[in-house]
């Protein structure tokens, strides 16, 4: 890890002034709960000059947003969102989302907003003695080589697998992220459309400015009578990322499926919608030849490498089973 300094700005609008008006990994960059940006530093992925820390400056409470939705601010923890009763209660998938993530001593410490803007895990990425696609080389490394937990889906010409668990279950649930710009300008994005493929950006994961920060997650009262989850297959019990993942969200009529949200996690190289998956469901008597059906519709277009083929049938399994959760 390189040297770095540590600004403390007393308001947002001064710490988004100490950014560089161009996206630079080496220039100045924000904390918050500081456990993925510390990481990269340490992989020698970014050196920046200075760490500009926004502890106080970005909202942190979880809140009713007065019409049944919520509003999370960005530097919730991600304890606290597992803890929160309004969450639990609106949102189970939200609250099951964060509780699946890493340990209690990191998610005491993880923001909400740092687990959306966590950089790929792909161990070819994370290696500083490695230079890949993501790191300006001309090459996927994971293609050929070691790919097990790579990206069965929205792959190319980089296979990493996006590795947030909450903007999959927020994406679930039809949030939007409020953005603060160093102009002192602010817009809103829906999480499903803020995040790019490798074939439309290689140097990032969001569409989010060089000096530009979320502030707040803001999320929409749940339609009447749904029913939502979120689950999680990983490779160890505890402290570990998503092989395959799914948020489910289903309207029931009458045992037939009236409406359906599904996506998917651990599997693309960003949070991925199915709306296959979706118009398998939908119409059908909410029972295990639909969740087959769903299944199979989600990873139609998968295309699998040589080492995680696997993921196919994890996908299936765990979208049944978060699917039989909801009856």
């Amino acid at each position: 890890m390189q040297p770095f300094d540590l600004q403390v700005p007393r308001s947002l609008e001064d710490a988004l002034a100490l950014l560089p008006k161009e996206r630079s990994y080496d220039g100045a960059q924000l904390i918050a709960g500081g456990q993925d940006i510390l990481t990269v530093m340490k992989n020698d992925i970014a050196a920046p000059t200075a760490l500009v820390e926004l502890d106080g400056l970005v909202p942190g409470e979880i809140e009713d947003d007065g019409t049944g939705g919520l509003v999370l601010g960005a530097t919730a923890t991600i304890q606290e969102i597992a803890d929160s009763g309004l969450v639990r209660e609106r949102f189970p998938s939200l609250a099951e989302a964060a509780k699946s993530i890493a340990s209690p001593q990191i998610r005491s410490r993880a923001t909400v907003g740092g687990n959306l803007h966590q950089r790929p895990r792909c161990p070819y990425f994370r290696h500083s003695g490695v230079s890949c696609f993501k790191k300006g080389g001309n090459v996927c490394l994971a293609e050929f080589g070691f790919n097990k937990y790579a990206a069965i889906l929205g792959g190319g010409p980089s296979y990493f697998s996006h590795p947030s668990d909450m903007a999959t279950a927020l994406i679930g649930v039809g949030a939007s992220v409020e953005i603060a710009g160093a102009d002192g300008a602010t817009r809103t994005v829906a999480l499903d459309e803020y995040y790019v493929l490798p074939d439309e950006a290689l140097d990032r994961e969001t569409v989010l400015g060089a000096n530009e920060a979320v502030t707040r997650i803001v999320v929409p009262a749940p339609a009447a009578g749904v029913r939502t989850t979120y689950l999680k297959f990983k490779e160890r019990e505890s402290y570990d990322f998503a092989l395959a993942a799914a948020s489910v969200s289903v309207v029931l009529d009458g045992g037939k499926v009236a409406s359906a949200k599904v996506v998917l996690g651990g599997v693309a190289t960003k949070p991925w919608p199915s709306p296959e998956a979706e118009a398998a469901l939908v119409g059908q008597e909410m029972g295990p030849d639909a969740w087959r059906a769903a299944g199979e519709a989600a990873v139609a277009d998968a295309v699998p490498l040589d080492m995680n083929g696997y993921k196919l049938h994890l996908v299936k399994g765990v979208l049944f089973r978060a699917l039989e959760s909801l009856v």
